[in-house]
């Protein structure tokens, strides 16, 4: 019999919290300023791509899903302007209009960078597997709604607000199976990997070492020439 009375469960809003966690965590990082999430989540029947930019992206595995992002044009470009200066890039050399490829181009890495976050946590965490497709990127200029169908049989959906650095609002969709993990036993989560520890240990491992040490000792030597006649 199992001694763990009450066992762990995490479900669907456990998994939410965890992509929304990633969705700040690298957004944070890349823009250096301030993106949070609010504190209620809303339930929703249908995930769908608004105007300005949507992005969407699939996962399959472990459980299957599709996450969803859509910016108004102000959140598209606060975000990307920020990442863009952030990487050294001068300001008049930015696009200027939401509808760019190279923004397009820029929120859909940023969207390939946050769900890859969460699916290494989702391996760490859950100790399951999920792999997503490249994320796709649409910039509408119309009041256009497009839905996105999902083969899920026991859909879930939620939609949560986020907040930029200079509060322009953006929203994530999510919708997946209905599913819960257990913990069956107790396990620690492994350690989210250093990039940086990972390439300096690269670095040791192929480093050239020193000079290499006679295998032989002095007195081996003498008695080896000893036993030649030399």
């Amino acid at each position: 019999m199992s001694t763990q009375e009450y066992p762990v469960v995490f479900g669907t809003d456990d998994i939410l919290r965890s992509l929304c966690d990633s969705v700040t965590k690298v957004l944070t990082v890349a823009t250096e300023s301030q993106v949070r999430y609010a504190n209620m989540v809303q339930r929703i029947s249908k995930t769908c791509l608004k105007p300005d930019i949507g992005c969407f992206v699939l996962f399959d595995g472990g459980f299957s899903g599709l996450v969803v992002i859509n910016f108004s044009a102000h959140a598209a470009m606060e975000l990307y302007e920020r990442y863009m200066l952030n990487m050294g890039m001068a300001k008049e050399e930015l696009a200027s209009a939401f509808t760019s490829d190279e923004v397009g181009n820029v929120m859909g890495e940023l969207m390939n960078q946050i769900v890859g976050d969460f699916t290494g946590k989702v391996s760490r965490e859950l100790q399951t597997h999920i792999t997503q497709n490249q994320p796709k990127m649409l910039a509408l200029t119309k009041q256009v709604i497009l839905s996105v169908d999902t083969h899920l049989d026991q859909p879930e959906a939620r939609r949560v607000t986020f907040y930029t650095g200079r509060n322009n609002i953006f929203y994530l969709e999510l919708a997946i199976d209905r599913t819960e993990f257990i913990q069956l036993n107790e396990f620690a989560a492994a350690e989210e990997p250093d990039p940086d520890a990972l390439l300096e240990s690269a670095g040791q491992e192929t480093a050239p070492s020193g000079p290499a040490t006679s295998a032989i000792s002095q007195d081996e030597q003498d008695e080896l020439l000893k036993s030649l006649g030399m």
